[in-house]
């Protein structure tokens, strides 16, 4: 008995050492691969790393404007979300972004949330997406959820993100209605957008933050603010109004971080990235909830992993973690030496940049697209001689595992994906779209069960009457 106890203790030693020597080994992997991706490409890698600002800027600068009565600290934000950015190339070796969670940020800036009722939102939702994460039910979500109402929400995401930059690219916003020829800044920004479609390794991103940060110079010179040490401070959100009030902001961000900073960033990584490995939805989800069961603490604001981030990051040419780890630590130093000068900075950049570039990130997630009925979508194997619906795919809508995509069902696939796409943007809700593109994935499949009972019934009918009965 003695020596069986000693064998299992020695064998689960052995599990353990096997488990930590193998996650090692992938780690050295990850930075090599980090490593290597930079001194092929710096440029681009760096450009990459500012890919994702023209939807970070807007809302931390809208966050912090009412200083000293912030609803975050700007301080702490770039701190934590620099600390996250430097974690999250180091363990999962691709350029996955780290954002403000939109819906809460609606929620807080219409209602005028302190930081106490922000910290509360950030908390609960990295609460919730913690079980789910533990609890493995991330993983089952993007096994029954169809890749056309997945593809579908990052079409509709990417259209709405033009959308919202072609907005901001027209806004007459301070720099518009104090110079004498705003126009011309618009077209320049236009001019390079065309550019960096065309000529792909230019690194547009870098190029128009420093056309950004040059045009506000004047105004950082009139008003120059003291550089200082950032001061962590600990807030205690345990107030009974700022719990309702957290709690009325993250019941609408729960289903748009687990469908699109989840289970749509997933799949994006991997199409983005087919020779990587990539993380699973289970592993961005403890991720997204570290962020917020840790930053929030420390009022900064909650933040996720976007595919719309992604897409932004990749279309001005990140490859690696090596490109946000290069963000990471530029937000680390701006944070800790120089949190209200970069304000003043964020808050000097035109709209008009800042517009031009969602657009372009808006373009990139959109693009995904138009892989849903090709091998490059996850459901789908096979070339051009023919294609067919892989076996881990077993929703009708979809087709049955190993049947051919036929002309009818590339028909459904596109219209499931339009249709959450069309939701997204008529009703500016991503859980409107998903539940939109899930009844109309559900329809085609009751519809075809009852097609299969009518052919059996109808097949029966007729063997009876030919036998004469």
């Amino acid at each position: 008995m003695e020596l069986e106890s000693e064998t299992r203790l020695s064998k689960i030693k052995r599990q353990i050492t096997a488990g930590i020597r193998s996650s090692l080994d992938e780690f050295w992997k990850i930075q090599e691969y980090n490593r290597k991706t930079f001194r092929q490409q710096p440029l681009q890698e760096i450009s990459g790393a500012f890919g994702d600002i023209g939807t970070f800027l807007p809302i931390i600068i809208a966050y912090a404007a009412r200083y000293p009565r912030s609803a975050i600290d700007l301080s702490s934000t770039l701190v934590f979300t620099g600390l996250f950015n430097i974690l999250t190339g180091l363990f999962f070796g691709v350029p996955l972004p780290v954002q403000p969670m939109k819906a809460i940020a609606a929620v807080a800036l219409s209602r005028l949330f302190d930081a106490e009722e922000v910290a509360v939102a950030g908390l609960i939702v990295g609460i919730v997406v913690a079980v789910l994460s533990v609890s493995r039910l991330l993983d089952w979500f993007n096994r029954k959820i169809p890749v056309p109402v997945i593809k579908g929400i990052q079409v509709g995401v990417g259209l709405s993100l033009i959308s919202n930059g072609g907005s901001m690219f027209i806004e007459e916003d301070e720099f518009f209605l104090s110079h004498d020829l705003p126009q011309l800044l618009q077209f320049v920004a236009f001019v390079g957008f065309l550019a960096g479609n065309v000529f792909r390794r230019l690194p547009l991103a870098l190029i128009l933050l420093f056309l950004g940060i040059l045009v506000a110079l004047p105004s950082l010179i009139n008003h120059p603010q003291a550089l200082g040490i950032w001061h962590p401070h600990l807030l205690m959100p345990i107030q009974n109004a700022s719990v309702q009030a957290g709690l009325d902001a993250a019941l609408g961000q729960i289903p748009l971080t687990v469908l699109n900073s989840v289970i749509a960033v997933s799949a994006l990584s991997a199409d983005l990235f087919p020779d990587v490995s990539t993380p699973s939805p289970t592993t961005i989800g403890i991720s997204v909830a570290g962020m917020n069961l840790v930053g929030c603490w420390f009022g900064s604001m909650p933040v996720c992993h976007g595919s719309g981030g992604l897409a932004a990051q990749y279309r001005f040419g990140a490859r690696s973690g090596a490109s946000v780890i290069f963000l990471g630590l530029i937000k680390l130093l701006l944070g800790l030496f120089a949190g209200r000068f970069a304000q003043d900075v964020f808050q000097g950049i035109p709209n008009a940049i800042l517009g031009i570039m969602l657009i372009a990130a808006g373009l990139e997630l959109a693009n995904v697209g138009e892989a849903l009925n090709t091998a490059e979508a996850r459901d789908i194997s096979g070339d051009d001689d023919g294609l067919i619906i892989n076996p881990p795919s077993q929703n009708w809508s979809n087709g049955i595992a190993g049947e051919d995509l036929t002309l009818e069902r590339r028909k459904r696939r596109w219209t499931l994906m339009l249709i959450t796409a069309g939701g997204i943007i008529a009703l500016k809700s991503d859980t409107a779209g998903f539940v939109a593109g899930m009844l109309c994935h559900w329809s085609y499949q009751w519809y075809d069960r009852y097609d299969a009972r009518r052919s059996i019934r109808e097949g029966t009918i007729r063997l009876v009457n030919d036998n004469g009965h």
